[in-house]
């Protein structure tokens, strides 16, 4: 019982911390919209390597908002998800 309560209590507050999260207004004048998120997707993998040694970023800030997210996601995917079917 106390565990539960433990648990939840937990859940809680990190809801209400990431309810507080906000982001600035992209500044650039043109943000990366869903054809970059695309290739961001793709090199993912290869800037996530890079990231370690070097200050690349995996993941544009600021972007366009949704559009690039779901280009990076289907990018992301094609490089990815695309192992299950070699199974």
């Amino acid at each position: 019982m106390r565990i539960t309560k433990f648990g939840l209590l937990a859940i809680v507050a990190a809801v209400l911390l990431a309810a507080c999260a906000t982001q600035p207004m992209p500044t650039a004048f043109e943000p990366p919209g869903f054809w970059s998120g695309l290739v961001h997707g793709l090199i993912a993998p290869i800037a996530l390597f890079a990231e370690i040694f070097t200050d690349v970023r995996v993941y544009a800030f600021p972007n366009s908002g949704g559009w690039y997210d779901f280009g990076f996601m289907l990018g992301i995917s094609m490089v990815v998800g695309s192992g299950g079917a070699a199974t």
